[in-house]
């Protein structure tokens, strides 16, 4: 396919080279590969406004910084380390997030459709929506405010530690730990599966749950 590069459009394109599409606005970023020998960092840090569908990121920091953006059918492989930090206002749809600490000190993130795995994911955000999500990691959403899980299927170890502000909805949470020193929680219609739940939390509440 032919490669397209203007103001506005970036499209089949492969890119390897620090900060290759930095600080662009209104623009969309189309089946693009973030690879190669350059081993860029930071491909599109301190973007905004920008719409990114059927890329693969295998390059470290793509993301970060990035103030409303939208982001679908895309591929964050293992080898893309701390993806999202300090991004906002985005939403991420139907794509796979690998890679430690995918996303870090966030506000206002909705993912919907998305397979997680991601060792540190969710830590330190305000304002996280997770829907109809498979996720799997360590110490998933540590000290995050205002989330909100909806259809989730959580494989973790040491989840919701210090996670205040919280509502989960018919999800499947397979963890060791659940819910320590977290504040203001409602599981809803939810399985809890795990050998240590809600050690030093207050305000949490179970409501038509399962606790296996």
């Amino acid at each position: 396919m032919n490669a397209t590069l203007t103001q506005n459009l970036y499209e089949n394109l492969t890119l390897d080279e620090e900060r290759a599409l930095y600080g662009i606005t209104h623009a969309t970023v189309k089946s693009c590969l973030f690879d190669g020998p350059a081993d860029g960092e930071s491909a599109l840090k301190e973007a905004s406004d920008i719409t990114v569908t059927d890329c693969n990121f295998r390059l470290r920091y793509p993301l970060w910084h990035v103030h409303g953006g939208h982001m679908e059918d895309c591929t964050l492989t293992d080898t893309c380390r701390a993806a999202l930090w300090y991004a906002a206002d985005m939403t991420i749809e139907n794509s796979t997030l690998g890679g430690i600490k995918a996303l870090r000190e966030c506000d206002n993130m909705t993912l919907t459709g998305c397979e997680i795995d991601s060792a540190e994911f969710g830590w330190l955000c305000r304002g996280v929506e997770l829907t109809d999500c498979k996720t799997k990691g360590e110490y998933p959403f540590f000290m995050t405010r205002g989330l909100h899980l909806k259809g989730v299927e959580l494989k973790g170890k040491y989840s919701f530690q210090y996670v205040e502000d919280c509502t989960i909805a018919d999800s499947y949470l397979d963890t060791k730990d659940a819910f320590w020193h977290a504040k203001n929680i409602t599981v809803t219609d939810s399985t809890v599966k795990g050998e240590y739940l809600g050690w030093y939390s207050e305000g949490l509440t179970l409501i038509r749950c399962r606790i296996e």
